[in-house]
């Protein structure tokens, strides 16, 4: 049974960290190869732009991918994300390992996944998270689903969840207000 709204917010407001897994989160999981080399993924500019905020409302953002990938890399580097781990399928490795370099505890870390990679780590974090279109074993076990899929908003709707909860929403509100 998901938690209450107010349980959620009470999550969110003690969070530091937002992880997110990348294909099928801050993409639609497509990955498209391109014959002379190289691949190429889309990215929702509204994700992008809440990635922004957040590090601006002192919210680190941190990128936990399964596959390395120069498409994300890059993505990561327009954003500022800094925290970028793209080692592999042990994700619960890479989680432990962000956890450690950073002194972050599990309730203080946010991770938002898509898939049965990502169910280790979904089952520590102080809030789990999950965009629509995720597999239905990975939507059954977290806080929260996204009214969105990946790489459609997923992402821009939870951390709008969280600086809600965290009372910093206003603030981004009003400095497109006084412009």
């Amino acid at each position: 049974m998901p938690p209450s709204a107010e349980e959620l917010h009470a999550r969110a407001r003690h969070l530091r960290l937002i992880l997110l897994d990348v294909d099928g989160v801050l993409t639609d999981g497509t990955v498209s190869i391109h014959s002379a080399g190289g691949e190429s993924k889309s990215f929702h500019i509204r994700d992008g732009s809440a990635i922004v905020w957040a590090a601006r409302e002192d919210l680190e953002i941190g990128l936990l991918s399964g596959r390395p990938s120069e498409a994300t890399s890059r993505r990561a580097a327009e954003l500022g994300i800094k925290l970028v781990f793209q080692a592999g399928p042990d994700k619960l490795r890479g989680y432990r390992d962000i956890l450690t370099a950073r002194n972050y505890e599990e309730d203080q870390v946010a991770y938002m996944g898509d898939d049965l990679l990502d169910l280790g780590v979904l089952g520590r974090v102080g809030l789990s998270a999950a965009p629509a279109d995720a597999v239905p074993e990975v939507r059954a076990r977290v806080h929260w689903v996204s009214a969105y899929p990946g790489g459609r908003g997923a992402v821009r709707e939870l951390v709008e969840l969280v600086l809600r909860a965290q009372g910093k929403w206003d603030r981004v509100v009003q400095t497109f207000l006084t412009k």
